[in-house]
């Protein structure tokens, strides 16, 4: 019996007699959360504050599952080498991600809830097999290197406690396998929630090696480098950025939005989960930064970064025993979740693109190929870590600032379909969303642009050029904002009737609805940013196998 569901054997969405969007009949029904059940049609009104603490207590999961997982192994290692070889100047890069962070997501919570279909099928139905082929991909290839290194977490940490990556890192893989494999979607997020809960080792771990307060506030608010802006320090700044604020965050949370089955009657609740999960991100990526930095300083082991097991053996002998084991299951805490999300995140992507079953909500029997291919990625993932005398901290830090060059593609697409009146009614983008969704990709290009000319470049002033750049920027800035006051003014907005009923507006089947044409000038772009990206992932190889 195939796993493919038809169209005409696909649910109706409650008072709709049409086949709804949404690919699996699990993606409807009563919202099981970790900590409580809503159920499908409930209408009943929150007055008070505590009957809406109990609605956000039952939907609050996506958010902060998506962001503590991008806390993961690259994570913890790139923040530790960020305080390590460049003390706390580079804590001021943290406070700008919160806003990437809160707009990009909240922008897919959107998607996930009015549309009811994963981000890789909308890319695919809307803008067509080629670039559907391209986007699904990128994240493949981004996505496998990045499990790699979480299994890489996984053997630096328990590899600092005495067991070898021969034993750590297949029981990890079965683990892992055994917890998204139970059937039951509620039992997997109560897991994921227990990981949570331990990212909030970072607190003990500050005590043991506290970081002065005047210095941390320092860094949190005056923008510098350490030793000056150059090739290296830019590669680590993308890979913050990167390691912060992932691709594959938006294929996750949209997709397991949809699978816990949230509606846009329960949007708002989503916004705050997925606010809360990128404050408590953000807090912990700045105290291991903060814990790294007071731990080497005047140290020789300070601008000596090797990768995120020398980190907890520094910590071991420049702290005390008990930190670097603290710092040790902190970085297999990180691993487990952040292999967890990322390894689902593809799944869902499969599942979406080649119309097969995919959710939690059913076991093994009923989803072969979304559980085959979570076991097929994580049996490979591994297998590289296995691999004897890899430069694992180079690894690494290249996945975190790959992901930093591939995020203008992702959000790309993302603005695309958020503009797209077929597919969010009421829901698109209002304007000023656009601007500042634009203005971060902008400065994601420059920074890949940067990386690129100065690894071709070596000898180039990184400052000049970053100020160069900087000035084309503003002037383009100027132009858009004259577009906007001229022409712009109406472009994405909502109209009055659009208020009404936004609660209950989902996304038509999507084969009813008509395909976006581009223009020429739109077409072009796609490509040259397309070629533009290519291009930099290339560099950015060259410059790791250089850094290697």
């Amino acid at each position: 019996m195939t796993e493919s569901v038809r169209d005409d054997d696909r649910p109706t969405a409650p008072g709709d007699e049409r086949p709804a969007a949404v690919l699996d009949e699990a993606h409807l029904g009563d919202i099981q959360g970790a900590f409580g059940t809503i159920r499908q049609h409930d209408q009943s009104e929150r007055r008070t504050w505590g009957a809406r603490l109990l609605v956000l207590l039952a939907i609050i999961g996506p958010g902060l599952v998506v962001m503590i997982g991008d806390n993961d192994a690259g994570g913890v290692s790139t923040y530790a080498q960020a305080g390590q070889n460049f003390g706390l100047s580079l804590l001021w890069t943290l406070p700008l991600l919160i806003p990437v962070l809160v707009v990009n997501q909240e922008m897919v919570v959107r998607l996930g809830a009015v549309t009811g279909v994963g981000h890789a099928r909308l890319i695919n139905e809307r803008f067509g097999r080629f670039w559907g082929a391209f986007s699904v991909g990128d994240l493949f290839i981004l996505n496998f290197l990045t499990i790699a290194t979480e299994f890489i977490g996984v053997s630096l940490a328990l590899g600092y406690l005495g067991v070898s990556k021969y034993i750590s890192v297949p029981i990890a893989g079965v683990a892992l396998i055994a917890m998204t494999a139970t059937g039951s979607f509620r039992r997997w997020e109560r897991f994921m929630f227990v990981f949570i809960v331990a990212n909030f080792l970072v607190i003990p771990l500050a005590v043991y090696r506290h970081p002065s307060a005047a210095p941390f506030w320092h860094g949190l608010v005056v923008p510098g480098v350490q030793g000056g802006f150059n090739s290296t320090s830019v590669l680590l700044i993308i890979a913050i950025v990167g390691t912060t604020v992932a691709p594959w965050q938006l294929f996750f949370q949209q997709s397991n939005i949809i699978d816990k089955r949230i509606t846009p009657r329960w949007i708002n609740y989503e916004r705050t989960d997925t606010v809360l999960g990128s404050l408590v991100t953000v807090f912990a990526a700045a105290l291991l930064i903060a814990i790294s930095a007071a731990a080497f300083s005047h140290t020789s082991l300070a601008g000596h970064f090797t990768d995120a097991g020398g980190v907890a053996r520094g910590l071991g002998h420049y702290v005390s025993h008990t930190a670097g084991v603290l710092f040790a299951v902190i970085l297999l805490n990180a691993s487990i979740i952040g292999a967890a999300s990322v390894t689902l995140s593809t799944s869902y992507a499969f599942g979406d693109v080649f119309g097969t079953r995919h959710s939690l909500h059913r076991g093994w029997r009923d989803a072969k190929f979304f559980y085959g291919t979570f076991t097929g990625i994580v049996v490979l993932a591994a297998a590289i870590v296995l691999i004897p005398g890899a430069p694992l901290g180079v690894i690494t830090t290249a996945v975190q600032a790959l992901a930093g060059v591939l995020l203008p593609s992702a959000t790309v697409f993302l603005l695309l379909l958020c503009n797209d009146r077929e597919v969010l009614g009421p829901w698109v983008n209002r304007l000023w969303l656009n601007v500042v969704a634009f203005v971060i990709v902008s400065v994601l290009l420059m920074m890949s642009l940067v990386l690129m000319v100065t690894t071709v470049f070596s000898s180039i002033d990184v400052r000049n050029l970053a100020l160069v750049l900087g000035a084309i920027l503003g002037v383009t800035y100027l132009g858009g904002l004259v577009w906007v006051l001229t022409k712009g003014r109406h472009a994405a907005t909502r109209t009055p009737g659009d208020r009404v009923n936004r609660e209950h507006w989902r996304m038509p089947q999507l084969s009813l609805l008509n395909r976006p044409k581009w223009s020429r000038g739109r077409l072009i772009g796609m490509y040259a940013l397309r070629v533009y990206l290519v291009l930099a992932a290339l560099l950015l190889l060259v410059k790791a196998i250089r850094l290697g």
